[in-house]
């Protein structure tokens, strides 16, 4: 069997392929990071020289057609026998270092997961009668050339538009469309690689909060200690709850709304922060006459555009809005920071999973939703930084599996 950690580098305009030797031979590291908001993105760094007549012009690693813009990336990252794809993206930008360092020069390829070609484009465009739900389905579809496979998790309430009152439009690019759908229920978006190279699950529903978790992040426990660092912090203002007054457009009928701090994503921790402490009421925007505007305005201090966004919400939206408020507040409260090796951890850290820490005392042992992870790889090293969160304190589980 074999040991340790082995990348596998393949690139190509569309399809991607393994790269040839004397381009596999410069690469030098390799660093992508993974997160639940915004693209993932990699770097990827190069050692470039010039020792022959035939490079006085130039680099020679600068003429290589798979170096160039919009190039597609695929890195795969195998422990043992098990190949696992580490981004599915493009390069997006190229920049040179050259160093009077005989070796020293470098060439660093930047670039983003294929989600960003959903970036690129503006468009207007309507939906009738169409769902957020239908309508992240229809967007998501567009993009079947880069092996994005839709995966809609509908949205918990739906309020499906009359054309005669409402006809959703969009106005921008397709991704910032999609997310815009999404915040409405506090949902996310997202491209993240599956096991097959070149096929990618487009995500669009709530934060997955739940599964099997991920091999334990083991904190002060000898020979069992994966972890290098972590810190954790509390934040008691995080928590938030709503209380309103909304006016229904249709009926005139005022009836308040109020969205108290409990989470509807299943519990991580035993002590949610939200019961020890009810969080900072504000005022939601669900204001619809121009006058509540300004006095919304003027106690959140939102600005103009934001807070007229809100005129005109039915009493399904203002509800629907301001738990997606509150649920955002609640999912950040308790958060930590740190870096393991990957070679001890012995796989991969996935961002958008579920992890369990152990070693760590009561208080922050358990499971724990991992935000972001960031893979820095080199020859003979292999780290992970990470970023967890949940709603409280206190581990639910007797026992972190390990």
């Amino acid at each position: 069997m074999l040991l340790g950690a082995h990348l596998t580098l393949m690139m190509g305009p569309m399809l991607a392929v393994p790269v040839p030797l004397p381009l596999a031979e410069a690469l030098v590291g390799v660093e992508v990071t993974h997160t639940d908001q915004g693209r993932s993105g990699f770097q990827l760094q190069f050692q470039v020289g010039r020792s022959g007549p035939l490079d006085l012009v130039d680099f020679p690693l600068l003429a290589n057609p798979l170096l160039k813009p919009f190039t597609r990336v695929v890195v795969v990252v195998r422990f043992g026998l098990l190949p696992e794809v580490l981004i599915d993206g493009v390069i997006t930008q190229i920049s040179l270092t050259p160093s009077d360092e005989p070796g020293a020069s470098t060439l660093t390829a930047t670039g983003e997961d294929v989600s960003v070609m959903m970036d690129l484009i503006q468009l207007k465009m309507p939906y009738p009668a169409m769902n957020e739900g239908a309508i992240a389905a229809v967007v998501i579809a567009r993009y079947a050339a880069y092996g994005l496979v839709p995966a809609v998790v509908p949205p918990f309430m739906i309020d499906v538009p009359v054309p005669t009152r409402r006809i959703p439009q969009q106005n921008g690019t397709d991704l910032e469309f999609l997310r815009t759908l999404a915040q409405r229920y506090s949902y996310v978006f997202y491209v993240e690689p599956t096991a097959v190279p070149m096929v990618n699950k487009a995500y669009w529903g709530p934060p997955v909060h739940a599964g099997i978790p991920q091999p334990a992040l083991s904190v002060n426990m000898g020979p069992a200690t994966n972890v290098a660092s972590i810190t954790f912090s509390y934040n008691a203002l995080s928590p938030t709850m709503i209380v309103d007054l909304q006016q229904d457009p249709d009926t005139n009928v005022t009836t308040p709304v109020v969205a108290p701090p409990v989470s509807i994503q299943p519990p991580l921790a035993l002590l949610p922060a939200a019961a020890a402490n009810l969080g900072r009421v504000r005022t939601s925007l669900l204001s619809t006459t121009r006058e509540s505007v300004k006095g919304v305005m003027s106690s959140e201090h939102l600005t103009r555009p934001e807070a007229e966004a809100a005129i005109g919400l039915s009493m399904l939206q203002a509800q629907v809005r301001s738990q997606a408020t509150v649920q955002a507040s609640l999912d950040h409260t308790v958060s930590a920071t740190g870096e393991l090796d990957a070679l001890r951890y012995g796989s991969l850290l996935k961002a958008r999973g579920i992890v369990g820490v152990r070693g760590a005392g009561f208080t922050h042992d358990g499971n724990w939703y991992v935000q972001s992870v960031t893979h820095t790889i080199r020859k003979g090293e292999y780290r992970q930084r990470f970023a967890l969160s949940r709603e409280g304190v206190g581990s639910l589980l007797p026992l972190v599996r390990p």
